[in-house]
């Protein structure tokens, strides 16, 4: 559940991949993959029936997600699992196309790239099936923030601070001096929603991250006014870099993958730090009466339980692995840049998915209406 036109990380996360064989760094062949993916999806179910094979169907936001899902999470399941079939579907599952379909009693999905905040609003209105844990295993996670009544994490994302190093001799630590406009003074970037904001914000005026939730809303949103003169809002991925890019901001938070982009792309000159990031998980629901039935639970399962497919996500696509085997997987170049290897994660606030499905659409157009007013 979001705001229209705000968009997603897992939007962001096709858009990556776009720039990045616009850069040349993954082949065409890779993207016209993902693209038959996308397009040969209804014909491949049809002949999934013809020839007594049977379907799952994983919605995902577009792109090369198709590959990069397909490879590491259909794939490996299918290894184990003969004679099914691991369909993508990139028309995008947004909560209200969930519950229309669950409603209207005609649900063609299995599983469905979504967040903390859906699966909390949805799995109140009985639009989702729980998760079954005598299959999915939680040891497979990290933390229990990634496993959710109504969802479970095979990713993590963050959102991290960045700043141009050449504007402060002494960098900035924490959300505290994120604020501080005395001493790193200069335009400041926040996204255009507030989830992670508002976490922010509370951590600026003090408030043990160990003991962050429930958040003060009203201190929050009184902090966040403090900046409204000196502060931009981006809307999605590529605009958060371009600020930062062009100098119009000199610090702000924006997603690790976009932080690693920018850290590359400059020579260290903008930098990110881990310390108290907000990491996020990135949970797939399964709404109610989908046909796949148990066995979408096996997906799940597989998804969670298989570190190496995991790492490779991370080298694809960003997303950081969840499963504790991973980290010790993960080649030594891109530790710095995932965002649940030990040394991060241990700086780091895991986001509170329940407390914010639970506030989300009420605190978010207060925000809104405070960057604006």
């Amino acid at each position: 559940m979001r705001q229209t036109g705000i968009q997603s990380f897992q939007e962001d996360c096709v858009a990556l991949a776009q720039e990045k064989l616009a850069r040349g760094e993954i082949s065409r062949r890779a993207m016209l993959q993902a693209l038959m993916a996308l397009g040969a999806a209804p014909l491949l179910a049809q002949e999934a029936r013809a020839q007594g094979t049977r379907e799952l169907v994983m919605v995902n936001w577009g792109g090369v997600a198709n590959q990069g899902f397909g490879d590491n999470y259909g794939a490996p399941f299918l290894a184990e699992n003969p004679g099914w079939r691991v369909s993508q579907d990139s028309t995008g599952p947004s909560a209200g196309r969930i519950r229309s379909m669950v409603e209207s009693g005609r649900v063609t999905w299995d599983l469905c790239d979504s967040s903390a905040t859906s699966a909390i609003l949805l799995g109140r209105q009985n639009l989702l099936e729980r998760v079954d844990y005598s299959v999915v295993k939680r040891d497979d996670v990290i933390a229990p923030v990634f496993t959710m009544d109504h969802g479970a994490a095979p990713y993590s994302f963050s959102s991290v601070l960045v700043y141009d190093s050449s504007k402060f001799p002494t960098p900035p630590q924490n959300w505290a001096d994120f604020w501080d406009l005395r001493r790193f003074p200069g335009t400041r970037l926040l996204r255009r929603d507030a989830t992670a904001s508002l976490d922010a914000a509370q951590m600026s005026l003090g408030k043990e991250i160990t003991n962050l939730y429930p958040l003060d809303v009203r201190a929050s949103l009184r902090r966040v006014a403090e900046l409204r003169r000196n502060c931009v809002y981006w809307t999605n991925g590529s605009e958060s870099e371009q600020y930062l890019r062009t100098g119009e901001a000199v610090m702000g938070m924006i997603w690790h993958t976009r932080a690693k982009v920018l850290e590359q792309e400059s020579n260290g000159r903008l930098k990110f730090i881990w310390n108290q990031a907000l990491l996020q998980p990135g949970i797939f629901v399964i709404p109610r009466g989908n046909p796949g039935g148990a066995m979408v639970q096996r997906l799940l399962a597989s998804m969670l339980g298989k570190p190496e497919p995991q790492v490779k996500l991370l080298e694809f696509l960003g997303n950081g692995p969840t499963n504790p085997r991973a980290a010790a997987l993960v080649p030594e170049a891109l530790k710095r840049f995932n965002p649940t290897d030990p040394a991060n994660a241990r700086v780091q606030v895991p986001m509170d998915g329940v407390w914010w499905g639970e506030n989300y659409q009420s605190v978010n157009a207060d925000y809104i209406d405070t960057i604006t007013g």
